[in-house]
């Protein structure tokens, strides 16, 4: 038997503690999705009081009811029961920060005006005793004329309490009364209500009257016809004759109604207590010492990437080379045993490899957002963003890109102006995300890992290729296509608090599956194409097939020693390297070898690039595919300090004994890093960018633009290089 249930919506400013009390109420009972035909997502949860069900909307943080966009006005809808197979909440509940109480309560004044059971849930309690002020909640509730509740939503303090509020909220059908305004304003709208009918609900009128070129004036103009704006013009120009001007007298009246209601519910010191964070504050907002901070932490940052990850990508390379060996020894030579050995598990399993530097990854990112600091960072980078016509709204999706471009493109939404959010949107895939890691390490650890500190320093500059590349872009755009003024950057600086452990943990985890399940899935699919692409057609000339015929001398040169086992693993050297050169990959690159070879690459590089545009950590298992990881003699690679996996040990001795890349083998890396830092390939990115911009035309843009910088980029590299060589 199924149980009642009460539909709750959580809405509220962000920084309130919003989604830590969803996740407290709800635990791991929820799911996250897409609302049909916008870009918002929604959060449901679900949680148990006695008998009752209670379903959790988490809707987006806002600071006002008041719909710019199609994604605003998503909020406005479901909160009216507007959209389709979504139910009307039969209780809201409006979280406010207890330390900045009278901002915040300008929403919940909104959002008396739906008629709606509304309950206040004032978080963040603690901090307000830290900085002595004093709540009287009784009081307050009484004011308001509706329930209010403390609580401290990170340590789960008066949930309870809030359960009860919102079921006796829900049950007594009671309805709050909406701020009262000035008797002009309530005259033109009555009038307004009438003129249009009963077809639309009041809330959408009194924001048609006060939102001027907002989102609900459009649609409705859409709806009604032309007459209705000279309508609407004639009532503002009577309500500003009248002393009451749209849209100031809409936060005339609210924080005015609001003072009074608060005057003697709350208590504050004499003078305000200087905080910790204040302190803080003080250093990481600084112009000189917190760009200093900033960039002494990412670079400690890509140091621990490397350091912290290595016992586990040594585990991870070690089973992968064992579970292959297993397969090759319990099966003959031929396309089979090539599938699983080559095509699969090394293939996969070298992008796998670097599954503990993604988490490491993502767990830092975690902790700089959960602790405050992302925040500080965004004010820090506001007036470099000023400069390319974006602002400090713009700088969290683009740090945020640094994890993954797709959640990056997608915290634009908070970016008001449409050309800022379009411009941080095509520039966001500019940052180097987790995906390129497995390339950087690799490369960087077979070319460039001495001394200890290159490394770092290395992998440093090249996520500074997309920090500075970005706004550059941005600022073109800007000049070009994304004409426009620049908005000015208004933002909430939270508090400094410790990171939850759970929180760090759950994106870890989260991330961690993400990237294996596309290890199992895109990943797996591209390395049985391109295995496929490298090993048909495998017959030789002489009838005879390349993969038994190489397997032969192998085993021949096993049984032998000295300059006859050389010799006879320079023929197998040279089979294998004719059977890939004529494969259907390789007679492909060398046909285009000619557009890879001022980048400084062969075939196997600009191939296995080619093979990596639908995700990028393709690359590194192309690589091993091409290169043939598995089938090196480990003895000759004692005495080199290179990459500790088979495939690092194998690019650098092919490449020192090409007569072309022997010489440049650095420029030619650092070429293909440049490439890889620049360039937009990942299907899933330019998806999303079709799914937020509602174009085909900006992600064929993006692919376009980024490949021709990224080609440049490699070009300059190379060139360079060999010019400092010599």
């Amino acid at each position: 038997m199924s149980l009642p249930t009460l539909t709750v919506a959580l809405v509220g400013n962000p920084n309130t503690g919003k989604s830590t009390l969803f996740n407290a109420l709800t635990c791991l009972r929820q799911h996250v999705g897409n609302y049909p035909g916008v870009t918002v997502e929604k959060k449901i949860g679900t949680c148990r009081d006695g008998e009752i069900k209670l379903q959790i909307i988490d809707l987006p943080g806002t600071y006002s009811l008041a719909p710019r966009s199609p994604d605003e006005m998503v909020s406005v809808d479901h909160l009216l029961g507007h959209l389709k197979d979504e139910p009307r909440p039969d209780v809201i509940v409006s979280i406010v920060d207890a330390t900045n109480l009278e901002r915040h309560l300008y929403l919940t004044t909104q959002l008396l005006d739906l008629g709606q059971p509304v309950v206040l849930a004032v978080n963040l309690i603690d901090r307000a005793k830290n900085l002595g002020i004093q709540i009287d909640f009784a009081r307050l509730s009484e004011r308001l004329g509706l329930p209010v509740v403390p609580i401290q939503a990170n340590r789960g303090v008066g949930l309870d309490a809030l359960k009860q509020a919102i079921l006796s909220a829900g049950n007594s059908g009671v309805l709050p009364k909406p701020v009262p305004f000035p008797e002009p304003f309530q005259k033109e709208l009555q009038a307004l209500s009438a003129a249009i009918g009963p077809g639309v609900e009041p809330y959408l009128i009194e924001r048609l009257l006060l939102d001027v070129g907002g989102h609900t004036e459009r649609q409705l103009s859409e709806k009604l016809g032309p007459t209705l704006a000279s309508r609407v013009g004639d009532a503002r120009a009577r309500l500003a004759t009248a002393g009451c001007p749209v849209p100031a007298v809409e936060a005339r009246t609210r924080f005015s109604w609001i003072r009074q209601a608060v005057s003697d519910c709350i208590t504050r010191p004499a003078t305000r207590p200087v905080t910790w964070s204040d302190k803080l504050d003080r250093v990481f907002t600084h112009r000189i010492w917190g760009t200093l901070i900033f960039l002494l932490l990412m670079f400690a940052v890509f140091e621990a990437i490397f350091i912290g990850a290595e016992p586990l990508m040594k585990l991870i390379s070690a089973a992968k080379d064992w579970l292959a060996e297993l397969v090759k020894e319990g099966l003959s030579p031929g396309p089979l045993r090539s599938l699983i050995a080559d095509g699969i598990i090394n293939g996969v399993g070298g992008v796998l490899v670097f599954l503990p530097q993604i988490i490491i990854l993502f767990a830092v990112i975690a902790v700089l957002e959960d602790c405050g600091y992302m925040a500080r960072a965004a004010f820090l980078m506001d007036k470099l963003m000023a400069k390319c016509g974006l602002n400090g709204k713009s700088f969290i999706p683009l740090l945020s890109s640094v994890a993954c471009a797709i959640p990056g493109i997608m915290a634009t939404r908070v970016i008001e102006n449409r050309r800022d959010r379009l411009a941080t949107i095509l520039v966001a895939p500019l940052m180097s995300c987790s995906a390129r890691l497995p390339l950087y390490t690799l490369l960087i650890g077979v070319f460039l890992s001495d001394p200890w500190w290159l490394p770092g320093v290395t992998l440093f500059g090249l996520y500074m290729i997309g920090l500075i590349t970005a706004p550059l872009v941005a600022l073109v755009l800007k000049r070009t296509l994304l004409r426009g003024e620049t908005p000015i950057f208004v933002m909430e600086m939270p508090a400094f608090k410790v990171p939850q452990v759970r929180a760090v943990i759950r994106r870890m985890v989260g991330a961690g599956w993400a990237f294996v399940y596309r290890a199992g899935t895109m990943i797996l699919a591209s390395m049985i194409l391109v295995w496929a692409c490298l090993y048909f057609p495998v017959t030789m000339p002489d009838g005879r097939s390349y993969d038994v015929a190489t397997e032969e001398r192998r085993d021949e040169a096993k049984s032998l020693e000295g300059e006859e086992k050389e010799s006879k693993q320079q023929e197998a050297n040279a089979l294998h390297g004719e059977w890939k050169r004529q494969s259907y990959l390789g007679r492909l690159g060398r046909w285009l070898e000619p557009t890879f070879t001022p980048l400084g690459w062969d075939w196997k590089i600009g191939m296995s690039a080619l093979a990596s545009f639908p995700a990028r950590e393709v690359i590194v298992g192309t690589l091993g595919i091409v290169y043939d990881q598995g089938e090196k003699d480990e003895e000759e690679d004692g005495e080199k300090k290179v990459a500790d996996t088979p495939l690092g040990k194998t690019i650098q001795e092919e490449w020192s004994k090409d007569e072309h890349r022997g010489k440049y083998r650095i420029p030619t890396a650092l070429s293909l890093l440049v490439f890889f830092a620049l360039c937009c390939q990942c299907a899933s990115t330019l998806a999303v960018i079709r799914r937020e911009t509602r174009s085909w035309a900006w992600p064929a843009f993006t692919f376009t633009y980024m490949t021709v910088l990224a080609y440049i980029g490699a070009l300059v590299t190379f060139q360079i290089g060999k010019l400092i060589v010599g």
